[in-house]
């Protein structure tokens, strides 16, 4: 090591030796696997990027339930690298229908990580105190982050759910014996007014105390250490000051995420430099902490647009070298004819989202290998 015999200099050689570590992965009881995959993302998000779908392998467009299929696989030969699950069934139903959910989700969960690909979790909380849906209705449902947070009446309700999601990370090994690695996403869009944790209905303490409380409990109390926390919320920011709003700190949070459908052609609205605008923010600000990066929720329904793949999203992704680890589109119904986001054999998009695929900076599961270590590299 080269000696710094300049004192000023040799401050700066430390400040900036420290930095690197200060913000790196909150947890510093991750498992080995769940580090290499935090410092793998960072590295991917250089100069690629991952594809994701949500619920990709538990059913698709006209299909549930089939063993090793996924629309995506079924158009390009590969899987997504980022398969989207949800704890939405974790909570709000019987114990039989929990363990039922869990056993499911657990078989996908391992079997993306044996095939060498990446699990991020989203969680659709239905209200624990209200009931009935994660999403706030006006006749009948209650705030209720003020009354899970610690000293809140349904603090102890709330702490029973948290146990219910560590035993699944607990439950997830793989045939090697080791924890899956999982990118836990709660409360997203938390600044919009359409789920019972939105801003609306929610004050700034409260949601960051529940938020502190949750990551801590999990992580000190729980023991769960395959965990990566994202903080995403929807496009209501223009600033970064208003991004960092309902922030938690830096020892609460991995990853730096954002939810955008409304610049990507929702409603013909079409805003590519509202949209790199935001990812600027949220890139920057990843780089500065030393957190990951993600789109982690976009896409066009029913993609009507032939070429939305490259010359809406890609064109997005790939400006201003923005460092992004992933981006995920929402889901394909089974059933609606119009509900989904990424293509399936014979939909209009499919040539377009072919050239997606094939370009260089996107990465799908089949590009990976040794993601869970430190021998990393895209095949």
């Amino acid at each position: 090591m080269k000696i710094i015999r300049n004192k000023k200099n040799a401050l700066l050689f430390i400040l900036m030796i420290a930095g690197h570590f200060l913000f790196a992965q909150i947890d510093k009881k991750a498992t080995k696997e769940t580090k290499a995959l935090y410092e793998n993302l960072k590295t991917i998000s250089k100069k690629h990027i991952l594809f994701g779908h949500q619920h990709a392998l538990e059913y698709g467009h006209g299909w549930s339930n089939e063993r090793d299929r996924s629309d995506v696989k079924s158009v390009t030969g590969s899987h997504p690298a980022v398969i989207g699950i949800d704890f939405s069934g974790f909570s709000g139903h019987s114990k039989e229908e929990i363990e039922k959910t869990a056993a499911i989700l657990k078989k996908n969960v391992t079997d993306t990580y044996e095939r060498g690909g990446i699990t991020t979790v989203s969680w659709h909380f239905i209200n624990p105190v209200s009931g009935n849906s994660f999403y706030w209705k006006d006749s009948t449902s209650v705030a209720a982050m003020s009354l899970i947070k610690k000293g809140g009446a349904y603090h102890e309700q709330y702490k029973d759910v948290l146990k219910t999601i560590a035993d699944f990370a607990h439950s997830v090994k793989a045939k090697d014996g080791k924890l899956v690695p999982m990118i836990f996403r709660p409360y997203h869009e938390f600044d919009g007014d359409w789920f019972w944790w939105g801003k609306k209905f929610t004050s700034r303490e409260d949601f960051i105390a529940v938020w502190q409380f949750t990551v801590s409990y999990l992580k000190d109390i729980l023991g769960v250490h395959n965990f990566i926390y994202a903080f995403s919320p929807d496009v209501r920011f223009n600033s970064e000051n208003d991004y960092l709003e309902r922030y938690p700190g830096d020892d609460y949070v991995d990853m730096l995420g954002m939810d955008d459908y409304g610049d990507f052609g929702r409603d013909g609205n079409y805003d590519i430099s509202g949209a790199i605008k935001k990812l600027r923010i949220v890139s920057d600000l990843a780089v500065k902490k030393n957190k990951l990066a993600a789109l982690t929720e976009t896409g066009l329904e029913s993609i009507p647009n032939e070429t939305w793949w490259t010359q809406t999203l890609l064109k997005v992704l790939k400006s201003e070298n923005l460092e992004l680890a992933y981006v995920l589109v929402w889901r394909n119904d089974s059933t609606s004819p119009t509900h989904f986001y990424a293509p399936f054999p014979g939909q209009i998009s499919v040539p377009d989202f072919i050239k997606f695929y094939n370009d260089p900076y996107t990465l799908f599961e089949n590009d990976l290998k040794n993601v869970y270590t430190n021998k990393f590299r895209i095949k």
